[in-house]
């Protein structure tokens, strides 16, 4: 895992999870890109501190990973309401 890979990761740990939850897989690539509001008129996402270029399909999976992994724990941490 490289220095894009992590700070991707940190970009997702950071997102509220109303805003995660809205993220569809039928998205198209640039209603997603619209959804995000972070991703330049090449179509890659634009984070800081990156090596590399992040492209739809990485931001994809990585997202998709995140929101399975918060579907795992959220039952855990919400807060009692």
């Amino acid at each position: 895992m490289d220095e894009t890979s992590v700070n991707l990761r940190a970009y997702f740990d950071r997102m509220p999870d109303d805003k995660m939850l809205k993220y569809s897989p039928s998205m198209t690539d640039e209603q997603m890109m619209e959804w995000d509001g972070n991703f330049k008129d090449d179509g890659d996402f634009m984070i800081l501190c990156s090596e590399r270029d992040v492209d739809v399909v990485e931001y994809r999976e990585v997202l998709e990973e995140c929101i399975r992994y918060r579907d795992r724990v959220r039952p855990q941490v919400k807060p009692a309401g």
